[in-house]
């Protein structure tokens, strides 16, 4: 059997490929920044954050194998992978419109509980459209693309979640819709932003469904390539993960650290910022002094998914330099000395310094342990590969989900700022581990 050889895309292809990506971020921005405010608003204490965010990595630990699994068995009159973006644009445009109204149930069950029901459906759904993003982008790019592929992506990611995480702050300071609210409702500009949130993601799942192809099975068969393990059971994913290639082992170290820290920058940065850096009472979840915190975490946290989407620009001819490796260590140090230095800043301005750190670890995080796994993985397998590797994103947001409410009460007596520089100082063990990765 011939090898099979993928033909390069244009740019233009490449973009095409990744917009839905941007419309994923744009929602999933708006959740990072505005879910833990919600929460809070629904009576949610600081402790128990962690626990509602769980959501999130259980449901992606669960959902995004299996997945990964049927798109790679998945051939119809959309395609392979677009089946699973439609079905989970849908449910995600649906769990966004209804997030911020949860309070309106309250007389069948508390909001808290509704609202946190909610961000398990929008979770779900978040990781139906996004696992075979990451699996498409490796099906249709050859090997020597796969960094521009993902860099590409990463950029497209850090559009979304400029224009995601800055809106509510556009729509209350600049637009003058209101930003204030009574004890247990959410103000305006929150909600129309994930009206507007629930309607980019749908439309740029629907651009990238239109503009993109996928090799159907007789064009791959044709090409030399034959689909192997079609006759596999789900039950199989147990037998890939004892079989997954050496380098995504050594990465699982890596992932741990970096989503662990990331888990705890988007939990508890209102928490932290509103009172380590605006002096907000830890039982003030509904003053105008906290608002405005919580709409600056929005500000200072697109302005990291924007220096993510510029920094991702170079990437590739920074990889190309140093090497792969050597690029995702010092993208994570700037990120941990960007976290920790939140510690010593009581300026709100000055927060965006330290967010241009982190935005160099967040296009690293997102662009490069994939570039560093894609010649790893047999290409017939991508999809469920790509699930299994996620396990190594979620475990770590799961253990900090069940601790990191905990550490916050008991070890630092409630401090959230304290759970931040926590984050930085993971990132920095996750530069270190990158070093021991011996790459294919």
């Amino acid at each position: 059997m011939k090898s099979f050889t993928k033909p390069k895309l244009s740019i233009t292809q490449i973009i095409n490929m990744s917009v839905g990506f941007l419309g994923i971020q744009f929602g999933f921005a708006l959740q990072n920044g505005n879910a833990s405010r919600i929460l809070q608003s629904f009576g949610a204490d600081v402790e128990q954050l962690s626990w509602f965010w769980l959501a999130a990595p259980l449901t992606g630990m669960i959902i995004q194998p299996i997945i990964g699994f049927y798109s790679d068995r998945t051939w119809n009159f959309l395609g392979r992978r677009k089946p699973f973006f439609l079905t989970g644009a849908i449910l995600a445009a649906s769990a966004l419109f209804f997030f911020p109204h949860a309070g309106a149930l309250a007389g069948f069950l508390p909001p808290m509980i509704v609202g946190a029901g909610i961000l398990m459906m929008m979770d779900a759904s978040f990781n139906v459209s996004m696992e075979p993003f990451r699996a498409l982008v490796a099906d249709n790019l050859p090997d020597e693309q796969s960094t521009l592929g993902f860099s590409v992506q990463t950029f497209l990611i850090g559009i979304g979640a400029v224009v995601g995480s800055w809106l509510p702050y556009i729509f209350g300071e600049w637009a003058g819709i209101a930003k204030d609210a009574a004890p247990g409702q959410i103000p305006d500009n929150v909600v129309y932003s994930f009206y507007v949130g629930g309607t980019v993601f749908l439309l740029a799942i629907i651009w990238t469904i239109v503009t993109t192809k996928e090799y159907s099975p007789s064009e791959r068969e044709s090409m030399g390539f034959q689909d192997e393990g079609q006759d596999d059971t789900l039950f199989s994913v147990f037998r890939y993960i004892k079989e997954m290639p050496n380098t995504m082992r050594q990465l699982g170290l890596v992932q741990f650290f970096s989503w662990f820290g990331l888990f705890s920058m988007w939990v508890f940065s209102t928490p932290a910022i509103a009172h380590h850096v605006y002096g907000v009472a830890s039982d003030d979840h509904s003053s105008t002094t906290f608002q405005d915190a919580a709409n600056w975490v929005g500000i200072i946290f697109g302005v990291y998914s924007g220096v993510s989407a510029i920094y991702a620009a170079f990437l590739p001819q920074i990889a190309r330099r140093i090497g792969n490796k050597a690029t995702h260590a010092f993208s994570l140090v700037a990120g941990g000395l960007g976290l920790i230095s939140i510690y010593f800043i009581s300026d709100p301005t000055m927060l965006i310094f330290s967010m241009v750190g982190v935005g160099m670890a967040w296009a690293s995080i997102l662009a490069m342990p994939y570039a560093i796994l894609a010649g790893s993985i047999p290409l017939a397998k991508m999809g469920v590969y790509m699930g299994i590797f996620n396990f190594f994103i979620t475990i770590p947001q799961i253990v900090n989900g069940i601790i990191g409410g905990s550490i916050v009460k008991y070890l630092y007596g409630g401090e959230a700022i304290y759970a931040i520089v926590m984050a930085g100082v993971f990132f920095l063990m996750g530069a270190v581990s990158v070093l021991w990765i011996k790459e294919k």
